[in-house]
């Protein structure tokens, strides 16, 4: 397809007769001799004098030859285009942070594997259907999941935290979702310390939230155990990261009831949710968290960028070549013709 980058050039494109018809037309002096008995002579021969000037005229196809130069210079200044077809592509408008908890206390070996246990149901049948089924370690059961959370996030942003006693950023926000999968398998419990730190986990999410332009961010925070050596507080990270646009979704993988460190925060949680606008869930099974992970599409929706681009190649130079050549030829074919007339 053609189109024009400046169509309103093509205004000009009557400018020459305008020109012709309003402004007079050039008269050239010619060489004359002065007689005393001029009057007597022209009544003689029955003549009237004209004026000492004429007006030089051209042939038409001249005239024809300039209008199309004119008319190809003018097309050349609107500048023609070729464009393409347009070239479409999607990009997601949300950016999504996954913190994942890696203190001592996700060593722990009580998170049920469904997959397992349903499995082992279809081959004994019903009697005994979870015998055979084993206990993951919370980390190794969260990672089972966030692998095939990552298989559905094609096209967005994420990044991965990992906080114990400190936050450390595992992978800055990325597309290359393949490599942010093997850095969360190459993570290892006790890697950040053996405490849980869940403000500066926040905190460090925020700070990652900076680079990024799109409305929607979303961090999804997984954490076992209650907050014992954060140098934020929870929730002033939570009010700092609501102020700032983001929306938190909270998820308790330990056990509520459990002692110490490995009993989970719920009250905090909560509120770290509610404070953001955002969801508390507890997950205690890989089922549950799956569950979890579903629901999040419905609790903040994926929204999409659609954009497309034009390739736009420049054409001006054929009409500015076109009117090179005529006038070129013109020239050499007077140049020609008055040499001819010397030597005739």
């Amino acid at each position: 397809m053609i189109e024009l980058a400046h169509p309103w050039v093509l205004v000009a494109l009557p400018l020459p007769l305008l020109v012709m018809w309003l402004i007079p037309a050039h008269r050239r002096k010619l060489p004359a001799t002065r007689l005393p008995f001029f009057q007597r002579l022209v009544e003689a021969a029955g003549i009237t004098p004209s004026s000492g000037t004429v007006i030089t005229t051209r042939s038409l196809w001249i005239t024809l030859v300039g209008l199309l130069c004119w008319v190809l210079i003018v097309l050349a200044a609107s500048n023609p285009q070729r464009v393409s077809d347009p070239i479409t592509w999607q990009s997601a408008a949300r950016d999504l942070i996954l913190a994942v908890d890696i203190s001592g206390s996700m060593d722990e070996k009580d998170f049920a594997n469904d997959k397992d246990s349903n499995a082992n149901g279809s081959a004994s049948g019903e009697d005994g259907a979870n015998d055979g089924a084993e206990d993951l370690q919370r980390l190794a059961g969260v990672k089972q999941v966030i692998a095939d959370f990552l298989n559905k996030r094609e096209g967005e942003r994420l990044s991965l935290i990992v906080f114990g006693t400190r936050a450390f950023v595992q992978a800055p926000l990325t597309e290359d979702l393949d490599t942010l999968q093997r850095l969360l398998d190459s993570t290892e419990v006790g890697m950040a310390g053996p405490h849980t730190a869940l403000g500066d986990a926040i905190g460090l999410a925020i700070r990652q939230f900076e680079s990024s332009n799109v409305e929607q961010r979303l961090l999804i925070l997984l954490s076992d155990g209650a907050d014992t050596g954060s140098r934020m507080d929870p929730i002033n990270a939570a009010q700092i990261a609501a102020d700032r646009g983001v929306r938190i979704v909270t998820i308790a993988i330990g056990d509520p009831d459990g002692d110490g460190e490995n009993r989970v925060d719920q009250a905090t949680l909560q509120a770290i949710a509610q404070r953001t606008d955002g969801t508390y869930f507890s997950a205690t099974d890989q089922q549950a968290l799956e569950q979890v992970y579903a629901s999040i599409d419905e609790l903040a929706p994926r929204k999409i960028n659609s954009e497309s681009y034009r390739e736009r190649r420049s054409l001006a130079d054929w009409p500015l070549a076109a009117a090179a050549l005529i006038i070129l030829g013109i020239l050499i074919w007077r140049a020609s013709m008055a040499s001819r007339r010397r030597h005739s």
